[in-house]
């Protein structure tokens, strides 16, 4: 294990933006890991764990240790009847995992298709999508301390999964690295097919008993029609999580604002959709120096050429007045600025 200096951390953010960390350990496995925070290494101020770069904004060079994450590995851990229980390390791709559960037609994780980024960043995002979280099909997550580098395993009920939130963005970041996460994925099931144009396409595809790597290739489609390959376009996927608002609020909106899409949650909340809020605003494919709203899908700021992570938080912050002008919405980046 190798410790570098003045890493170039452009390869790994998918805004493309170019920065360097003063320190950069690759991890490729747990003993590895433990024993790199049981060593006398480095101790920085900041303290980053990288996974696939998906959800990251740099502003600037990072001035501490970059720990990235590299273990691989997918490990049936116990099967029954009706589903199976696997672990899964940090370092994998997400949607390799997606694609590894679809091929043995498990069900659970086929709506998160086409989400870039690792597995082991999944959690701390809660990432979601066309209906579905991955809180959802979570049955523990595996850590180290990274204070003393010890092993310890938080059941899902102990993660504290809330919409794009979880422990490991509040009590624990900074204190915990996720090393693997367990699923709990089931052989049958009903399939989540009413989110946006997804039964739609299945019927035009033909497919009237659609298994979970149909709902998969269906969603995947609509994904690439409306967004940006960030291989091609540097860009962080969603860049705004959808405001919640209170009940009252959100019939007074809808009041003078007709189309507004409202999605009525369980604690008695309204959610928004924050594309649409930036859309009214005309601000779709607008551009400014080098950072752009994407011109299909207003919720993605692009990387339009050579950016800075300053020019995209320029365009975001001119994007949150925006909408709060209108709007009396404030917007929340839904990724890690730095």
């Amino acid at each position: 294990m190798q410790i570098e200096t003045s890493k170039s951390l452009q390869p790994f953010n998918t805004f493309g933006i170019r920065a360097t960390a003063a320190y950069y350990v690759a991890i490729e496995d747990v003993p590895a890991l433990q024993l790199f925070l049981k060593s006398d290494y480095p101790e920085p101020d900041n303290m980053l764990v990288l996974g696939g770069g998906s959800n990251l904004l740099f502003t600037g060079d990072f001035d501490g240790l970059v720990l990235h994450m590299l273990n691989k590995g997918i490990e049936i851990i116990s099967e029954d009847e009706n589903g199976i229980e696997v672990r899964v390390q940090a370092g994998e791709v997400w949607d390799d995992f997606v694609t590894w559960c679809t091929e043995r037609n498990l069900y659970g994780v086929e709506n998160l298709v086409a989400i870039p980024g690792s597995v082991g960043a999944a959690p701390v995002q809660n990432i979601g999508a066309y209906g579905a979280e991955v809180k959802d099909v979570i049955a523990s997550v595996d850590t180290v301390t990274i204070e003393d580098g010890d092993l310890r395993t938080l059941t899902a009920a102990a993660c504290g999964f809330g919409y794009r939130s979880s422990i490991f963005k509040r009590e624990l970041r900074g204190r915990a690295i996720i090393t693997s996460v367990v699923f709990r994925l089931q052989k049958s099931g009903v399939l989540n097919t009413g989110y946006g144009d997804v039964q739609k396409m299945l019927s035009e595809r033909g497919i009237t008993d659609p298994r979970p790597a149909d709902i998969a290739a269906v969603i995947r489609s609509i994904r690439s029609a409306k967004l940006p390959d960030p291989a091609i376009t540097g860009n962080a996927g969603s860049f705004f999580k959808n405001p919640v608002i209170g009940e009252v609020e959100a019939k007074a909106l809808r009041a003078s604002h007709p189309g507004l899409p409202c999605w009525p949650q369980p604690d008695g909340t309204v959610k928004l959709a924050a594309g649409w809020l930036i859309e009214q605003c005309r601000l779709k494919g607008f551009r400014m120096g080098n950072a752009a709203v994407h011109d299909r899908q207003a919720l993605v700021l692009v990387n339009a050429g050579g950016a800075t992570g300053y020019e995209v938080m320029a365009l975001a912050n001119h994007i949150i007045k925006t909408v709060w002008l209108q709007f009396g919405i404030r917007l929340e980046p839904e990724v890690n600025i730095l």
